[in-house]
């Protein structure tokens, strides 16, 4: 449908109002064009269509901090998580992705693994909780491959414990199935075990990793797992148009938001957790999970689109901050949610600021 012309002004209403903004609230806040370049070093080697230079670089380094035999690189995560299940269902003859029903690729990317590539979701488990090994045990068929989302994004944040995370990975092997992983965030998620990203991926045959959701690089990301796998997938990367001729600005970027950000991501739980257990007892408000298990949450609250934005935009104007002012879910015509991803700019916030934040969102007095 077609923007209309007030929705136009508005829109241009509130990059103003945001503009003048001095503090951000979630993640590593705004950035402008200067700051995203600035993360290219001026000694960037290029690459040639995805060869050499800081993307051979990145793909070398991401491999060794995930323990993988080899690394690719690609442009979006949508198109490298089609493609690695392709390789992975074609090698195995079935058709067959177990997925949580939530599953980003099922509801956020136009169910690309069904229109091209003949791939055959098989949703698993109530939409409320992560993915159990109980779930995968009704599961009659043999399947290509089993995804875990790891953290799951529509769920919070939320995840599995270990012990449930190996014996579901253990289900898939024994059914015959790959086991890959959604790892927008598992910079993210490794916290949480209280074990490296390379001993979460262990568990795994595959693993895609973002290198803008959580760490702030300009967009990419990459496919991590055995060479064999990857150069399968490479062949694929050509057949979507993903190898582009110069990969090397999204590459040095992407080194630059690892080496700044991955260390950190103990402090931003600690930081989340703390947040939390600060917003307990606002009325209406729950934290979604509780406590956070990942450097983000869901924050549900009573309200409409409508009165979040006006709250949003008050704030805004009255203190020069940002918080939100469009949910990312509404789950009844009067209850919200937001969701709420902790980073650079969020260190800058006690807790009992973020409280303040929430209760005028929530319009608590």
């Amino acid at each position: 449908m077609a923007e209309t012309a007030k929705e136009r002004r508005a829109g241009h209403d509130m990059d103003r109002v945001r503009e003048g903004c001095t503090r951000f609230l979630a993640g590593h806040g705004q950035r402008t064009v200067a700051d995203m370049l600035a993360m290219i070093p001026a000694d960037t080697v290029q690459d040639h269509y995805g060869q050499g230079g800081a993307v051979a670089e990145l793909e070398a380094e991401v491999a060794r901090l995930l323990g993988k035999e080899a690394a690719l690189f690609f442009p979006s995560g949508t198109m490298a998580q089609q493609i690695v299940l392709r390789v992975h269902a074609d090698r195995r003859g079935r058709r067959g992705i177990v997925f949580h029903p939530w599953s980003h690729l099922d509801w956020h990317e136009g169910r690309g693994y069904e229109r091209l590539h003949s791939l055959h979701g098989i949703p698993c488990g109530p939409l409320g909780e992560v993915l159990s090994l109980r779930a995968l045990q009704t599961i009659r068929e043999a399947p290509a491959a089993l995804l875990l989302e790891l953290p799951q994004r529509d769920l919070g944040g939320d995840l599995p414990s270990w012990d449930e995370l190996v014996a579901e990975t253990d289900w898939a092997r024994s059914r015959g199935a790959a086991v890959h992983m959604d790892g927008a965030r598992l910079w993210e998620a490794a916290p949480y075990y209280a074990k490296t990203p390379a001993e979460v991926a262990a568990l795994f045959d595959t693993v895609y990793v973002s290198f803008y959701k959580g760490l702030g690089g300009i967009t990419g990301c990459c496919l991590a797992g055995p060479r064999d796998v990857l150069m399968e997938a490479d062949e694929w990367r050509v057949r979507h148009g993903g190898r582009l001729y110069g990969l090397w600005p999204y590459a040095a970027s992407a080194l630059t938001a690892l080496r700044q950000r991955v260390e950190k991501m103990p402090q931003y739980l600690e930081h989340a957790r703390a947040i939390a257990a600060a917003l307990h007892g606002i009325d209406g408000l729950q934290v979604i999970p509780d406590p956070p298990k990942a450097p983000m949450m869901h924050v549900q609250m009573d309200g409409t689109p409508e009165l979040l934005m006006a709250r949003g935009l008050e704030i805004a104007r009255r203190d020069r901050i940002w918080t939100f002012v469009r949910p990312f879910a509404v789950d009844s015509p009067h209850r919200i949610r937001v969701e709420f991803s902790v980073g650079d700019a969020t260190l800058g916030f006690r807790v009992d600021e973020v409280r303040e934040l929430f209760q005028d969102l929530a319009g608590v007095v």
